[in-house]
């Protein structure tokens, strides 16, 4: 990677960490909890940062099924962030984006800028066919990754898992959470 695209800030270690409630919602009309490989790597790397796992739940590619388990886990007041897998195509039946990105209060537009990004050092030209996104649904986070199982490592290694982590510096998004509903 040129220097020009080596990514600033880092992780400060001696600084503390505030674990995160983080749930997981895979989009699929071909799996169920058991067949779930990029469900199962998201539920495997939450508790490896040290955060809480809030839920894990399949759902098909279905824009009510998807919202209502969202709306769910923001009602609970019992989550932080939300991750999703799948859905994020081009086919008719990714509808992730379409059930979601309605329900944002604020889109996050850098999210799908640099997921692209890291993307694009994986796959190629092939990211074009991710319509990854994220936004905040009230004081939740949530990002919509796609569902291969390298791009559900892209997007947490190289994007999520810093910007949920207290220590990232310059600045991650722990820290906004006590005031994301401030008016």
């Amino acid at each position: 990677m040129s220097e020009a695209l080596k990514p600033g800030g880092g992780i400060k270690p001696d600084l503390p960490f505030t674990p995160v409630r983080v749930a997981v919602l895979t989009i699929t009309d071909t799996r169920d909890e058991a067949s779930d490989t990029s469900g199962q790597i998201l539920v495997e790397r939450i508790k490896a940062a040290g955060h809480e796992l809030g839920g894990r739940v399949v759902v098909r590619d279905d824009i009510e099924q998807i919202r209502a388990q969202v709306r769910s886990w923001i009602d609970s007041k019992t989550v932080d962030a939300i991750v999703t897998t799948g859905g994020t195509g081009l086919t008719g039946r990714d509808v992730t984006v379409e059930a979601l990105e309605p329900l944002f209060d604020k889109k996050i537009d850098g999210f799908s800028v640099v997921f692209h990004l890291v993307s694009y050092a994986s796959v190629g030209l092939s990211t074009l066919q991710s319509r990854a996104t994220a936004g905040l649904i009230e004081s939740v986070f949530v990002f919509c990754l796609p569902g291969s199982n390298g791009a559900v490592k892209d997007g947490w290694d190289k994007v999520i898992a810093a910007q949920l982590d207290s220590r990232h510096k310059p600045c991650n998004m722990v820290e906004l959470m006590p005031r994301l509903l401030e008016r």
